[in-house]
This record gives C-alpha cells, sequence and structure tokens, in this order.
C-alpha cells in the first residue's frame, strides 16, 4: 500500500466511526461553521490546532503559516482575518508558536535558504528591534525561544494594528487576542500575552475613520 492510500483509508474509518457514535454528525457540520476561534499557527505538522485544544470540526477556524506570522501584505491571511472576523464574527483570535521552531531559528541564522529569505526577514526585523534583550543569552536553544515568544507578542500587535481588528472592537467589542507558545517536550501551551478588545494603542496606529 502507498503511504497516501493509507490516508484514504484512515479517512473512511473515521467518517464510518463518527457515523456510529452520531449519525447526524456531518449533516450539522455542512449546514453550519460558528467557530468561536481563529488561530494562527505554525505549520508544523506537530502542531495541529484541533489535537492541541481538543476541539471539534466547527468550533476553529484555522489559518497556517510559517512561523505563525501575521504580515500586512499577506493577502491569504488578511483574507481569513477579515472572513473570520467579520463573516463568521469570531470571539477570540489566537497566535501559537511553538518552542524550537524551526522558521525562528532560521531567522537567526545568516543562511540564505531561497524564497522563504523574504519571508524569514519579518522574524529578522522583530529581532533587531529588541536585540538588546538577548545580550546575556548565549545559549541557542534559549536564544530561539526567546524570539520565539517576543515574536508571539509582536503578531499579536500586528493584529491589533489591522483595520480589520479594529473595526470589530469598535463596533462588537471583540475579539479578543491571545499569544501562546506550544511546547513540543510535554504538550502544554503557555499563554505568553493578551489583549483584549478595545485596548488602547499608540495613536499612531488607531483609525479614526472605521
Amino acid at each position: 500500500m502507498k503511504p497516501y492510500e493509507k490516508l484514504l483509508l484512515e479517512n473512511k474509518a473515521w467518517a464510518q466511526e463518527k457515523l456510529e457514535d452520531d449519525p447526524e454528525y456531518f449533516t450539522r457540520l455542512v449546514d453550519i461553521q460558528t467557530p468561536d476561534f481563529l488561530w494562527i499557527g505554525c505549520s508544523d505538522s506537530r502542531v495541529p490546532a484541533d489535537s492541541l485544544t481538543g476541539t471539534q470540526p466547527g468550533e476553529i477556524f484555522v489559518h497556517r503559516n510559517i512561523a505563525n506570522m501575521v504580515v500586512n501584505t499577506d493577502l491569504n491571511m488578511l483574507s481569513v482575518l477579515q472572513y473570520a472576523v467579520e463573516v463568521l464574527k469570531v470571539k477570540h483570535i489566537i497566535v501559537c508558536g511553538h518552542y524550537g521552531c524551526g522558521g525562528v531559528k532560521a531567522a537567526l541564522s545568516n543562511k540564505s535558504l531561497g524564497i522563504i529569505d523574504k519571508w524569514l526577514r519579518n522574524i529578522k526585523d522583530v529581532y533587531r528591534l529588541h536585540k538588546d534583550e538577548f545580550n546575556d543569552i548565549h545559549d541557542e536553544d534559549k536564544r530561539v525561544n526567546k524570539l520565539i515568544e517576543i515574536n508571539i507578542q509582536e503578531q499579536i500587535m500586528n493584529l491589533a494594528k489591522t483595520s480589520i481588528v479594529q473595526r470589530a472592537w469598535k463596533n462588537d467589542n471583540r475579539p479578543d487576542l491571545h499569544g501562546w507558545v506550544y511546547d513540543l517536550h510535554d504538550g502544554i501551551i503557555k499563554p505568553i500575552v493578551e489583549i483584549p478588545a478595545k485596548t488602547k494603542l499608540d495613536d499612531i496606529y488607531e483609525f479614526d475613520n472605521l
């Protein structure tokens, strides 16, 4: 059996199990999608949002990219964000990274890796802005994990800077923003930062015509 064929067999087994437990399971999913959460996570295969949080299909809306970035020129991410906030009316947005992230580790190096260099430059910019915080950290793994936490904080702030989020804050007093880091060693998620709806930002980032 080819590896991908095993996936198809597992899918059939999973679907059958769901129907045996609840004959109306898929009927309900077809008719409605009302998640309370948007999850912006890393593409790493070891960090699946539903498995980590124990959520079921329909409960969490997911966008994933290398190193869980919120980049203001990324139309893919912005489209997901707008749909989640304006159509699905999510109440919470979570940016979740993970310790030992290969993308963050690559950003701390000086090696050119191809097209991904353009993406990793956003993380290099985060490092440059917080460079003084690394002066006393000489262990490579600790430096990577420190940047992972700082990067989460910056991506949460990038969400808060968007007109999409600020419009929802003004009109609906939602969503709250949460920055988390997942530890592969023990499976536990560590909260890093939280920005409740309508939090005051630096004036330069606040839109006054929403």
